[in-house]
């Protein structure tokens, strides 16, 4: 195995989620920024329409986001819930140093829909499984740079007021959010695994 693969395999390893951050960051924002352009150019798409957007909001960008996720959460949710629930998890994602929203773009989807007909109806799926990919790109990429990560999924609830604050173009949907900063703690559970040889089958070996 060489090198370079060994060291994917570890970053890989190492991708889990992390929810105690903090804002206390010394890695600069261009790693950052270039970590997010550099997934989103190389990160698969379906017929390489390339719809996955991104939004990076970093520092005071980041916690705006937070307070507004806090108040319309508040707005939506039953109070008990809220208290109990929702208001202390969003303090703690608003503790981190940044948040990258990812997005689909629904008009290169339909531009890829008008290119190939016969897979129209397949496109939404396969749009599905290419954000995916874009974030597990990044994810562990910014890992392997030093940061916790999670992933959370703050949709619907928060896309008017995220697309009003930073003029998010209409037909970009929100798919999840990134939360990224400093670890203060280990991870809240664990990886367990299942064993393998019941999740993966071979033939021809």
């Amino acid at each position: 195995m060489s090198a370079s693969t060994q060291y994917l395999r570890d970053a890989i390893k190492n991708r889990g989620s992390l929810h105690a951050l903090s804002d206390d960051v010394q890695i600069p924002d261009s790693i950052v920024i270039d970590t997010v352009r550099h997934a989103i150019l190389n990160a698969p798409t379906p017929f390489n329409c390339q719809s996955g957007r991104a939004v990076v909001l970093l520092k005071e960008e980041h916690k705006k986001f937070w307070d507004m996720a806090y108040d319309v959460s508040k707005a939506a949710v039953a109070p008990p819930v809220f208290e109990k629930a929702f208001g202390p998890r969003i303090k703690m994602f608003r503790a981190a140093y940044g948040t990258i929203l990812f997005y689909e773009s629904g008009a290169a989807l339909e531009a890829q829909a008008q290119k190939t007909p016969m897979v129209k109806d397949k496109l939404p799926e396969w749009s599905e499984q290419s954000n995916g990919m874009l974030e597990y790109a990044v994810w562990t990429m910014l890992t392997a740079e030093g940061f916790g990560v999670n992933l959370q999924h703050y949709n619907p609830i928060v896309d008017a007021a995220t697309a009003k604050q930073w003029g998010i173009p209409a037909d970009w949907s929100l798919k999840a959010q990134m939360v990224f900063g400093k670890p203060t703690g280990p991870r809240i559970m664990e990886k367990t695994f299942e064993p393998v040889e019941d999740r993966m089958k071979v033939f021809g070996a």
